[in-house]
C-alpha cells in the first residue's frame, strides 16, 4: 500500500509533475491531487497504477520496518555510473 507521504516524496525525487504522472498512469490529475492532499494510504487501485509508473522510473518503495525500525519511505534505485566513451571507441563520429 502506498502512503500519501510516499507518493509526494517519490514525485519530488524524480521531478515528475502531477500532470505527467497522471498521463503516464492513465488517471485524472485531480485524482492524484486529492490523493496527495489526504492523509494515510492512497486508494488501492490508484496506488497500483501510480506505483507501477514510479517504480519504472527508478523509485523503490520501502515498507515500514523493512530497512530498519522507521516508517515507510522511498529511495532511488542506484544507477551504475556513466563511464562515457572508452578510449578505444573514440573516433571522429563521436567527437563533440
Amino acid at each position: 500500500m502506498l502512503t500519501t507521504s510516499q507518493l509526494r516524496a517519490a514525485r519530488a525525487m524524480i521531478g515528475i509533475s502531477i500532470e505527467e504522472l497522471a498521463e503516464a498512469a492513465g488517471v485524472a490529475a485531480d485524482t492524484i491531487r486529492a490523493g496527495e492532499a489526504s492523509t494515510g494510504n492512497v486508494e488501492p487501485e490508484l496506488s497500483r497504477k501510480l506505483k507501477r509508473v514510479l517504480e519504472s522510473r527508478g523509485i523503490i518503495f520501502v515498507a515500514a520496518g523493512q530497512q530498519d525500525a522507521s516508517g515507510p519511505g522511498v529511495r532511488l534505485h542506484q544507477q551504475p555510473p556513466d563511464e562515457g566513451i572508452r578510449p578505444q571507441n573514440l573516433n571522429a563520429t563521436n567527437d563533440d
